[in-house]
C-alpha cells in the first residue's frame, strides 16, 4: 500500500502592526480635540469683541453725558458770576449812600449842639418868654430833621432810586416826604385775591422759615407771577397806559403762615385808589 503524502501549505496573513490602528485612532481624537478648543476659543473672542465694543459705546455715551453737564456747570457758573457782580456793585452803591446820610446825621446833631449853646447863653442873659419858646421851636424843629435823618439810616435805596421801608413807621416817614403814594396790605389766606391801589394781587405760596413768598399780580388786564421773592425785597413794573415814567413798586415786609404784610408804592398822581387803613 502506497502512502500518499499531501502536501499541506499555510498561509499567514501579512497584515502590519497594532500600533498603526492606535496610533490613527489617537491622532483622530487629537483632531477632534483641537477643533472643539479652536471652536470654543472663536466663540470666547467673538463674546469678548461684544462686550469690548459694548462698553466702548457706554464709554461714549458716558463721555457725551459727562460734556453735557460740563457745558450745563459752565453755563450755570457764567450767570451766577454775572448775578454776583449786580449784587457787588448794588452793595458799593448802599454803602455810598449810607455814608452820605451819616454824614448829614453828624451835620445835623452839630447843628443841634450848638443851638442848645446859643439857648443856653441866650437864656444867661435874657428872661424874655417869647424869646424862649422861639428857640425851643427851632430846636424842636431841628431834633425832628434829626429823627427823620436817623430813621432814613435804616432805609435802603431800590435800583430806581426809591427808599426802601421796612416798618409801618418807615411807611409813615415816607408818605410824610409826599413824593409818592403809599398803600398798605395784609393777605392772610392763600388763594385769596386783595385789590391794593388799583391792583389785584393773590397770594400764591409763603416759606416762613427761609422768609419768602409767590404773589399773582393782576393789572390791566395783566399777570405778574412772582415767585420765591424775599421780604423786603422790592418789586418794580411799569403797568401799561399808566401814565408814569417811575415804576410802581411792590414790597412784602412780613412773611407768616399764609400770611403777607408790605406796602404798594406808586407815583404821584397815579389812578390808584387805596381801599385799606393804611393809607
Amino acid at each position: 500500500m502506497t502512502d500518499d503524502k499531501q502536501n499541506y501549505t499555510v498561509v499567514e496573513d501579512a497584515g502590519g502592526p497594532r500600533w498603526v490602528g492606535i496610533a490613527i485612532v489617537v491622532l483622530a481624537v487629537v483632531t477632534l480635540v483641537a477643533l472643539g478648543v479652536g471652536w470654543s476659543a472663536s466663540n470666547r473672542s467673538n463674546s469678548l469683541e461684544q462686550t469690548i465694543t459694548a462698553q466702548a459705546q457706554q464709554s461714549k455715551q458716558n463721555e457725551d453725558t459727562l460734556s453735557q453737564r460740563l457745558s450745563k456747570e459752565e453755563d450755570i457758573n457764567a450767570q451766577l458770576q454775572n448775578e454776583l457782580g449786580v449784587v457787588t456793585d448794588k452793595l458799593k452803591l448802599t454803602d455810598t449812600e449810607l455814608h452820605s446820610t451819616r454824614t448829614v446825621a453828624k451835620q445835623d446833631a452839630k447843628q443841634i449842639t450848638d443851638l442848645q449853646t446859643n439857648v443856653t447863653g441866650q437864656l444867661a442873659t435874657k428872661a424874655n418868654v417869647d424869646d424862649v419858646n422861639k428857640l425851643g421851636t427851632d430846636v424842636d424843629s431841628v431834633k425832628t430833621d434829626l429823627d427823620a435823618t436817623k430813621n432814613n439810616l435804616d432805609m435802603t435805596k431800590g435800583e430806581f432810586g426809591t427808599l426802601i421801608a421796612k416798618n409801618h413807621d418807615q411807611i409813615e416817614e415816607l408818605r410824610r416826604m409826599g413824593e409818592r403814594d403809599y398803600y398798605e396790605f395784609t393777605i392772610s389766606a392763600k388763594g385769596q385775591r386783595q385789590k391794593v391801589g388799583d391792583l389785584m394781587v393773590e397770594l400764591r405760596a409763603v416759606n416762613p422759615k427761609r422768609n419768602v413768598y409767590s404773589v399773582a399780580i393782576y393789572v390791566n388786564d395783566q399777570r405778574f407771577d412772582k415767585n420765591s421773592r424775599s421780604v423786603d425785597e422790592p418789586i418794580y413794573f411799569f403797568p401799561t397806559g399808566s401814565g408814569h415814567s417811575a415804576p410802581y413798586e411792590f414790597t412784602v415786609n412780613q412773611v407768616g403762615k399764609n400770611k403777607i404784610v408790605g406796602y404798594l408804592s406808586v407815583p404821584k398822581s397815579a389812578p390808584a385808589q387805596a381801599n385799606n387803613s393804611g393809607q
